[in-house]
């Protein structure tokens, strides 16, 4: 999942003719859904967009308060073209959550912020629409929020950190390690060498 935050002084969203939505001071956030998303992913980016220390305090120090530490206000649009993979110069939305999927799914991102926050604080564009946003940005402060992904299972966490670890000790031991096995593979006895009155040749490389 993919969210781009913006703090704004005020932001509206307009459908047509008609303004459906509209905040004051808060965040403006385009959310796209990837068709790989879980409840996980929903649970993150609700943690990060209500905790992101994007405001000032009373003081006027910057970067110390949360959207909910100041009891600004969210609005939130729904944005699939983030989910976009350039073929060439033409966009393909193929990873993005198909609509009849995406939009229940946005639905429940939408009501884990309200029970979290406050929800008149909450506001929304409108799903699917072709809609104007209006965005006054305030900074301007802009942040890209992308949700982690890797496998739930312990067990696998556990093997990838070990193959990792596996692949830093292997560059751990650098140019000269490798230099002296390839040396060591140079040393091996040449079986056409000769030996007795010539000499042991084997025996000579011996250290």
């Amino acid at each position: 999942m993919r969210a781009i935050v913006q703090r704004v002084t005020k932001a509206s969203v307009t459908v047509g003719d008609e303004q459906i939505s509209s905040i004051g001071r808060g965040l403006c956030v385009l959310l796209g859904i990837s068709v790989e998303d879980t409840q996980r992913d929903a649970d993150y980016i609700v943690r990060k967009l209500l905790n992101l220390r994007l405001f000032e305090d009373e003081n006027g120090r910057a970067w110390t308060k949360s959207v909910m530490d100041r009891d600004f206000e969210v609005l939130c649009v729904s944005q699939f073209t983030l989910q976009c993979i350039l073929k060439g110069n033409k966009p393909d939305f193929h990873s993005a959550m198909p609509a009849e999927l995406a939009q229940p799914f946005y639905d429940s991102i939408l009501e884990s912020m309200r029970s979290t926050y406050k929800p008149e604080h909450i506001k929304d564009g409108k799903f699917g629409a072709y809609m104007q946003v209006h965005i006054q940005n305030d900074g301007p402060v802009t942040i890209e929020l992308t949700s982690p992904t890797g496998p739930l299972d312990p067990k696998q966490l556990s093997k990838q950190e070990k193959q990792q670890q596996r692949k830093e000790k292997t560059r751990s031991k650098g140019p000269s390690e490798s230099g002296r096995e390839k040396g060591a593979g140079r040393s091996r006895p040449d079986p056409n060498a000769s030996s007795g009155a010539d000499g042991d040749v084997s025996s000579e490389r011996e250290p």
